[in-house]
């Protein structure tokens, strides 16, 4: 049960799932590379440090992952917790709390405990999920409207009051190439679901800014150049009091990587009718952060939206996800200068389109008709994320739910399966 699925895959493997895989990888790579720019950039990193996890934490993730087709690297969960431990402790302490966090999860899965996500209530799960989406999407807000604000809160209500009050610096140009953006990312994917179109209008936002001369900021002007390799490994400092200190961070990364990483390998597996390795998948979430912290990159995990896209464009075995980590790379090493002409507009429409498929409004409907005592748990989970904190949001959601269970008696069903995101 933590073998990882490359051994049992590559026995049967030829040239037609090779090509298979390799359009797919290709794919997905073109969708990762804006999205791990853009949730580094939200998250308060560099979009180097993005770009560094979706290389090695994907990598990684699939070399040794229990799925066959799960795709890794940095995701919009992750932004509002890796911002805080940024604003906190600074980012070394975001990366010996990445590095904590893999050894955590190495943990769990050696004592095979992957199957114990079935006891996170559902109603947790979508209300953090939903509460994260809001986070998301009101933090894109300044990039979309093109504000000038020297420093944003990450309070929400600070932050809402801030945006309110820098409404006078909104820039027109900045608006219409993100909302333009942000239409034909919504309009491809209804019309051309298989095409990477994610990617299609990501360039084309941003060659139209440039072309229309219009004054936005991208990814250069406001961060500078991307660098055109990958940085040495090293270890962080580490200290008692530090490791001390940032001990609750790690629990909450590790919780994160492996709630999101389990959930889509789930989700993949209702896609091809397959069955993936939970314990394994545990060891390979573990492996990768270490891997990306000693890289100096953000916490990793499965990608249900980049994976789904793998599924989509005929991948069916890991080396897939090692063919996208590694046309990531390639694309870093040549193209890294054309990256640095990315618009932040568009970038921010690419979140607030990640946001919206995060929250399922889809699901809305049939969140409305849980009982009673579900709605309350998501709707507190949902305003703990958004108003306090995720930790806090985590803790009491669970805490609040097993009790709900214990109080009926219910145990959570063996069929359980999350909802796709």
């Amino acid at each position: 049960m933590r073998t990882p699925k490359i051994v049992t895959t590559l026995k049967d493997y030829g040239w037609p799932l090779f090509r298979a895989d390799l359009v797919a990888g290709l794919t997905v790579a073109m969708v990762a590379l804006p999205l791990s720019i853009a949730i580094a950039i939200a998250s308060g990193a560099s979009p180097a440090q993005g770009l560094v996890t979706a290389i090695v934490g994907g990598f990684f993730i699939s070399l040794v992952g229990g799925s066959r087709v799960q795709i890794g690297g940095p995701t919009g969960a992750f932004i509002v917790v890796v911002f805080a431990v940024i604003a906190e402790h600074g980012y070394d302490g975001l990366v010996l709390a990445t590095l904590m966090a893999g050894i955590i999860l190495l943990v769990a899965g050696y004592f095979r405990l992957g199957r114990f996500i079935t006891f996170v209530p559902e109603a947790v799960v979508n209300g953090f999920t939903i509460g994260i989406a809001l986070v998301i999407a009101l933090s894109q807000l300044a990039d979309l409207f093109g504000l000038t604000i020297a420093d944003l809160p990450a309070d929400a209500l600070e932050k809402t009051q801030a945006l309110w009050a820098a409404r006078e610096t909104a820039q027109l140009g900045a608006l219409a190439v993100g909302i333009a953006s942000l239409a034909a990312m919504v309009a491809l994917r209804r019309l051309a679901p298989r095409f990477p179109g994610l990617i299609v209008a990501v360039i084309g936002g941003s060659v139209a800014a440039l072309l229309l001369g219009l004054p936005v900021d991208t990814i250069s002007s406001r961060f500078g150049d991307l660098p055109s390799s990958l940085p040495m490994p090293h270890l962080p400092d580490v200290s008692m009091a530090r490791l001390q200190e940032l001990l609750p961070s790690a629990l909450i990364i590790a919780f994160l990587a492996g709630v999101e990483s389990l959930l889509s390998a789930m989700v993949a597996d209702r896609m091809i009718g397959g069955s993936h390795r939970p314990n394994a998948e545990l060891l390979a979430q573990g492996t990768a952060n270490v891997a990306s912290a000693l890289f100096g990159g953000l916490p990793a995990t499965g990608a249900i939206a980049r994976t789904a896209t793998n599924v989509k464009a005929g991948g069916r075995t890991p080396v897939a996800g090692l063919i996208h980590a590694l046309a990531v790379l390639a694309i870093m090493m040549l193209a890294a200068p054309l990256a640095g002409y990315l618009a932040m507009p568009v970038l921010a429409a690419v979140l607030l389109f990640t946001a919206w498929n995060m929250a399922e409004p889809h699901r809305w409907g049939a969140y409305a008709r849980l009982p009673a005592a579900d709605r309350a748990l998501l709707v507190m989970t949902m305003l703990l994320t958004v108003l306090v904190d995720l930790t806090v949001a985590i803790g009491v959601g669970v805490c609040a739910g097993l009790l709900l269970r214990l109080r009926t008696r219910q145990t959570p069903p063996d069929d359980w399966t999350p909802p796709e995101r």
